[in-house]
């Protein structure tokens, strides 16, 4: 289980997210959402703890400033909304980097188990017939599977995905939706994912997370909380008349 309990952190010196409590157990999925600004990415940066934060983030009981850095990328994983290209890798080299926590060195001695690992995601992910194409070649789309890949070739207890539909089309971002839903319950993960397309989310996640000015606003089943009228307060528009506007429109 993880479990956040009064967790509050920001940035140089400052707070942009307070008091936040929640868990989530293995095999669940939790969308979080919420405007721009709400801190939405700053909560997923503190539980992979790339920022200092006060409070506590547990992992079975466990705080993860008790579990050392290399241990703790074997239980969580993050893949941040604007990921960057730093140097021209190969699909499959940078696929590997996910393998780092596991290895003796960066790109070095895989293991036979590190190359199945790898393989399956890949190929789970259609990118294996590309597999040695250059990284700085690639289109906005494929990239995101790439580094999705990289991040689940980790094979973390605990995924963290900001904005995983990020740069993908209509038809990816439901093929990916219903691979990382499959993949939660099939291995007993925890999958937290930031969303800003609420029909996404509905299809993602059993569990929302709703955020305002860095406080929790909802929390709860995500069709209970999808249908509650605290997105009206949080976003300012009628949310609900705003979604069956659009759906006439396909009439």
């Amino acid at each position: 289980m993880l479990e956040v309990k009064n967790l509050s952190a920001g940035y140089n010196g400052v707070d942009v997210i307070f008091d936040i409590d929640f868990n989530v157990k293995e095999g669940e999925s939790l969308c979080i959402l919420g405007p721009n600004g709400c801190g939405k990415s700053t909560l997923l940066r503190s539980i992979a703890r790339i920022i200092n934060y006060k409070g506590n983030v547990l992992i079975n009981k466990k705080s993860t400033f008790a579990i050392p850095r290399k241990e703790l990328a074997k239980k969580i994983a993050l893949l941040s909304q604007n990921e960057q290209i730093f140097f021209p890798f190969s699909i499959y080299e940078t696929v590997s980097m996910g393998r780092y926590a596991y290895s003796q060195g960066f790109l070095k001695n895989l293991s036979a188990e590190d190359k199945i690992i790898i393989e399956d995601i890949v190929k789970k992910l259609d990118i294996w017939d590309i597999k040695d194409r250059m990284i700085d070649e690639l289109s906005g789309g494929t990239l995101q599977r790439v580094f999705l890949a990289r991040t689940l070739a980790q094979t973390p207890d605990i995924i963290l995905l900001d904005e995983p539909a990020n740069h993908l089309d209509l038809k990816h971002q439901i093929e990916l939706l219903k691979f990382l839903k499959d993949w939660v319950k099939e291995n007993n993960k925890i999958l937290i994912g930031v969303f800003h397309d609420l029909n996404l989310a509905r299809q993602f996640a059993e569990y929302a997370l709703v955020m305002n000015k860095g406080k929790i606003a909802a929390n709860g089943k995500t069709e209970e909380v999808l249908k509650s009228d605290v997105l009206n307060n949080v976003y300012g528009i009628d949310i609900r008349s705003f979604m069956r506007e659009s759906l006439e429109m396909w009439k």
